[in-house]
């Protein structure tokens, strides 16, 4: 196993002083709840002035040193989420369910989007400081560059992470423009500050993959290797169906990203959040690197179904594995 170039990994002091004093994004997390409550915000506040740990958000600015092209795709991200929606048109168009749903592939074949899936929105997906009355959750994602992505944590890596969060805020409004121009109220959800919903979980109900020991989603198409953008809309869409593919089993058997991840905050065990055993990573140990890091995002790209090619591959040695798990059982 390779060294690991960036352990042992010690805190900067300056922006532990700026987390509020006693402050533990696990327990806002809900680490160790046995209650499925709705999630509380602990990062990516849109309003840095007002959130108790918006000084440290705003270290993680100020740390870095951002070269042109960085300020012009996070402007370009800026522009893209600020840019209002048009108005509700009086007249709806009518479709079936399923011609809903089968429309939202026009956005991948004019490569705005690579997957697209639909859910029905929960509750506890619902950020407690937010409202969401539309019942459904389309899902939108975009793949990374793979040969940009495996340079993270360097700034090169990094552009790639934004500039596919600028590709997704770009579909999430132009599906949303596109409902309500045919009469539908419809409202984006865009990354990487904090929007109305969390994405993974419908992410992972509409089909988008199995949750990876990292805290992302696996799935055999990208491995882990997109970001995630959100509609909630009162269209009437047929809701697409989860996937799995036994990607649990192979984060159970897997140390890849554990040995990656500088601050050792990636866990051999599932552990309960807000009622839900689940993969979970450390928030308390990672913030401080992806805070110095501007992003980090180490783990997704070193994760094995990352590899262009390699997903779809695994994808069939696990179903044939869990075949012959099968039969010794009978």
């Amino acid at each position: 196993m390779p060294k690991n170039t960036y352990r042992p990994f010690s805190p900067n002091p300056e922006f532990l002083e700026l987390l509020p004093e006693g402050y533990s994004g696990n327990r806002v997390n809900g680490l160790d709840e046995q209650e499925v409550r709705p999630p509380t915000m602990v990062w990516w506040t849109p309003d840095m002035d007002a959130a108790e740990f918006g000084r440290a958000q705003q270290w993680f600015y100020n740390h870095e040193q951002p070269d042109e092209e960085m300020l012009q795709l996070r402007a370009h991200r800026h522009k893209v989420v600020g840019e209002p929606l048009p108005d509700v048109a009086a007249q709806r168009i009518e479709r079936t369910a399923e011609e809903w749903t089968a429309a939202l592939d026009d956005f991948v074949q004019a490569g705005d989007c690579e997957m697209t899936g639909v859910t029905l929105l929960r509750p506890e997906w619902v950020f407690d400081h937010q409202e969401a009355n539309l019942p459904t959750v389309i899902m939108l994602a975009v793949q990374h560059d793979y040969e940009e992505l495996r340079h993270v944590p360097e700034t090169r890596g990094g552009k790639d992470v934004t500039r596919q969060y600028g590709r997704a805020a770009e579909v999430s409004k132009k599906v949303a423009a596109w409902l309500r121009e045919q009469g539908w109220q419809a409202d984006a959800v865009t990354g990487p500050m904090t929007g109305k919903i969390l994405m993974i979980p419908p992410a992972i109900e509409c089909g988008f993959g199995e949750l990876g020991k990292h805290g992302s989603i696996i799935n055999p198409e990208f491995g882990s290797a997109f970001r995630l953008g959100a509609v909630l809309t009162d269209a009437p869409f047929a809701t697409t169906p989860k996937r799995e593919f036994g990607v649990d089993d192979f984060c159970s058997r897997c140390r890849v990203c554990e040995n990656a991840c500088p601050p050792i905050a990636i866990k051999p065990e599932k552990q309960t959040v807000r009622g839900v055993e689940k993969w979970y990573v450390d928030f308390d140990l990672c913030i401080p690197f992806f805070a110095e890091t501007s992003g980090c995002a180490i783990c997704i790209a070193v994760c094995p179904w990352s590899l262009p090619g390699v997903g779809e591959n695994l994808a069939v040695k696990l179903a044939r594995r869990a075949e012959r798990l099968a039969q010794a059982d009978e």
